[in-house]
């Protein structure tokens, strides 16, 4: 079975239009539609007045949608998804108020919302999809994944028929390595906290792997947290005294903390076992900072 992830937000015309093209696709049984969060204006407060001009924040209706996805499947999670969608652009109602959704979701055939929600359920899994969404590079919405492909913006049925039928199914690769390399591309991202977000599983289940440490230490030094930093990658060099990028990183990190003179030795080491020019020219900065 083809799944087709929908990276979508609630409160966007096009992921309206998007939803009802994708079920003019005509997709059967073999072919099962996820939809996952995404958010135009995650800063959007909680609480307002609901008009054209100012939608709603919309993080609790994904929470709705992602509850809906573990308690019934992706037929049930579709159904809360239209009626939300379908209440909002054509009825008007404030989708960012709780009992709205609550009833909205009962509407569709999904209980106890009212409760889940005041519960604090679905709120992880929105976090966890809204950081993967981000690490895929999904900027539009909607988005459609299938795959090892994608297309953006509400497409045509046919383009989306052309979407599953041309996709080859992604690696099945393990939960460690997929966090993994979200982490990094968060980082790559300038999202540090996101990254660290990321990997807090692996943090706590394979802290000592270096592989996880050098991806934190990079993300601590990132967002600042310098403590962290010199922490793990006094650790890493400890362990492996080779490791001249660990070196580097904490000699910057040594470095930034107003510390030159302790920077230096493992500035020295990384540019001696490597000729990356930032070694170089790392020591160079810390030896006038220090002679200053």
């Amino acid at each position: 079975m083809k799944r087709i992830e929908v990276w979508a937000d609630m409160v966007c015309a096009w992921a309206h239009v998007g939803r009802r093209r994708l079920v003019s696709a005509g997709f059967g049984e073999d072919v099962e539609v996820v939809w996952r969060p995404y958010q135009l204006d995650p800063t959007a407060p909680r609480e307002q007045d609901h008009d054209a001009t100012s939608p709603p924040n919309t993080f609790d209706a994904h929470r709705v949608i992602a509850v809906a996805l573990d308690r019934g499947g992706p037929a049930l999670q579709d159904a809360v998804v239209g009626r939300i969608l379908d209440a909002h652009f054509t009825e008007g109602a404030d989708i960012g108020d709780p009992a709205v959704l609550a009833a909205l979701a009962a509407d569709a055939g999904l209980d106890g919302v009212a409760e889940a929600l005041a519960a604090g359920e679905g709120t992880e899994q929105v976090r966890h999809q809204l950081l993967r969404g981000k690490a895929l590079g999904i900027v539009t919405s909607p988005t459609f994944v299938v795959g090892d492909r994608a297309v953006a913006g509400a497409q045509s049925p046919e383009v989306l028929r052309d979407l599953v039928r041309q996709a080859t199914p992604g690696r099945d690769l393990p939960e460690e390595v997929t966090r993994l390399r979200h982490a990094e591309s968060l980082l790559d991202a300038r999202d540090p906290l996101g990254a660290l977000e990321m990997l807090r599983p692996l943090l706590d289940e394979h802290g000592d792997d270096p592989t996880v440490g050098s991806l934190a230490a990079r993300a601590y030094f990132a967002s600042a947290q310098l403590g962290r930093a010199r922490q793990v990658l006094e650790a890493l060099v400890e362990r492996a005294p080779g490791d001249h990028y660990a070196r580097f990183l904490l000699g910057r990190t040594l470095e930034r903390a107003n510390r030159p003179e302790e920077a230096l030795p493992h500035l020295r080491l990384a540019a001696a076992m490597s000729a990356e020019p930032d070694y170089a020219d790392a020591v160079r900065r810390a030896e006038r900072r220090g002679a200053a």
